[in-house]
């Protein structure tokens, strides 16, 4: 599903699409090998640095643990209603080194979503189950506490021409079929393990920043 041309953040998504549609037509028409795979909502340590989360362009769960770390309120784009499925990196890496891998070509010409239905909540959802984890660790729990979460207009966080998908919940039959793959990690232990390696291996680097 595509948006209007006047909203121009579907961009995005049409630029993806393009180029899979360009892709699958070299293999249908001149023999490419290929395979396509959609990574959805990848969280976890390594990932991204809290260092260079920016409003507007960083990935969620960065954005909000920077926001919760600096003091800043977590600003929810009309009210936090979107619904995301999260997928834990090491989930999604051991996707693709099955695709890599091909063993007995499995991933030739195959399409795959690289997420995890499972783990589906609401941006909001996200925002308050982040903070109240961030609450156990004593360090960062005063921080925690003051944190507010704030609703704001796509208008004003984003500017004009902003749109967006209320819900994105990825079917992973294909991945699960030909790669034997599934995801294994819930959100819960997918934000703790994120969370420790933030605020526990990498405390020095945060302490730092702030």
């Amino acid at each position: 599903m595509l948006g209007p041309i006047n909203k121009e953040r579907w961009i995005y998504s049409c630029a993806k699409q393009m180029l899979d549609r360009v892709i699958y037509a070299y293999g249908e028409h001149d023999g490419l090998r290929y395979t396509l795979f959609r990574p959805f909502n990848w969280i976890g340590p390594k990932l991204d640095s809290i260092s260079t989360a920016k409003e507007g362009s960083s990935r969620v769960l960065t954005q909000f643990l920077y926001n919760i770390l600096a003091g800043e309120p977590i600003q929810l784009v009309d009210g936090g209603s979107q619904r995301r499925s999260f997928t834990f990196i090491e989930d999604g890496i051991d996707c693709l080194m099955r695709i890599i891998e091909n063993r007995d070509g499995c991933a030739e010409r195959g399409i795959f979503n690289i997420g995890n239905p499972g783990n589906d909540l609401s941006v909001k959802e996200l925002a308050v189950k982040l903070r109240e984890m961030v609450k156990e660790y004593p360090e960062y729990r005063d921080r925690a506490e003051k944190c507010q979460i704030i609703e704001v207009t796509s208008d004003a966080f984003y500017g004009k021409g902003y749109q967006d998908m209320l819900t994105r919940v990825p079917s992973v039959k294909n991945a699960e079929t030909r790669l034997g793959w599934k995801p294994v990690t819930a959100i819960d232990g997918a934000l703790r393990k994120t969370l420790e390696f933030y605020l526990v291996e990498e405390k020095e680097k945060i302490d730092n920043l702030l």
